[in-house]
């Protein structure tokens, strides 16, 4: 923790699929990609964040964080016997211009006066996200997590249940319970989920539609489209402008 403030901040430059897997330290920690894309995993959920979010993880939250691009992660850790901060479970705030401002200026050298009145600002500029924030649940059965993994390593794998289940040795009646009881959401249901968060990468970097669709599995953007205003009730623009709006009217 810095000397004269109540917040640090460590600046990780992350290539493509570097992982810290999963760890636990006692600060409150804002993870926060200022460019590219990373994934957060708490065990039995996993958020995509791309720059105009952030994910709250409080002190002692067993968490790993992944870059899904060439990324730089800004860990901004808070001392929780200081923190006026109550989030008590994971939480996705908008980054606002401010908000992303004030994380660059905190990082130089400060006098202590003038740390401690930015930082001030920055924790009460910090609101979490409205609207339709992607979180998915994870199951914690082996033969599951490892089809959860598949698909989250490649959304577009076209695979049945079936040729999945064997992949992982288990049936597919087993797998739709598993997944049921463990996540709320039936496979196929599930199934969506993940390849919308996937998308969340592409579409933040300004891919085309069409090519997002191609990438995370669906035959056709209309599908595509279809499917992300079914479970956000937005198409992709709009769910974006939506939180880029959010996160504007914080500033």
């Amino acid at each position: 923790m810095t000397q004269d403030g109540t917040i640090d901040l460590t600046r990780f430059e992350m290539v493509r699929g570097q992982t810290f897997q999963h760890h636990v330290h006692d600060d409150h920690q804002l993870a926060w990609a200022s460019s590219g894309v990373v994934m957060v995993d708490t065990g039995d959920r996993c958020w995509v964040l791309p720059p105009h979010l952030a994910l709250w993880i409080p002190g002692g939250l067993r968490h790993a964080t992944g870059a899904l691009r060439a990324s730089v992660l800004q860990g901004v850790y808070l001392e929780p016997s200081t923190c006026p901060l109550a989030w008590t479970g994971p939480t996705v705030l908008a980054v606002s211009p401010l908000a992303r401002h004030l994380i660059a200026y905190l990082a130089g050298e400060l006098p202590s006066a003038v740390r401690l009145h930015a930082e001030a600002v920055l924790l009460e500029v910090l609101r979490p996200a409205g609207g339709a924030v992607f979180e998915l649940p994870l199951p914690a059965d082996p033969r599951a997590r490892e089809v959860a993994g598949l698909l989250l390593d490649d959304p577009a794998d076209q695979r049945g249940l079936g040729e999945l289940a064997h992949e992982v040795g288990s049936s597919s009646r087993t797998l739709l319970r598993l997944f049921l009881a463990e996540t709320g959401m039936t496979f196929n249901e599930w199934r969506v989920h993940a390849r919308l968060q996937a998308s969340l990468a592409h579409l933040a970097e300004g891919t085309p539609v069409g090519r997002v669709a191609e990438r995370v599995g669906y035959a056709t953007p209309s599908a595509f489209v279809a499917a992300f205003r079914r479970v956000t009730g937005a198409t992709p623009a709009a769910y974006f402008a939506g939180l880029r709006g959010e996160a504007a009217a914080g500033r």
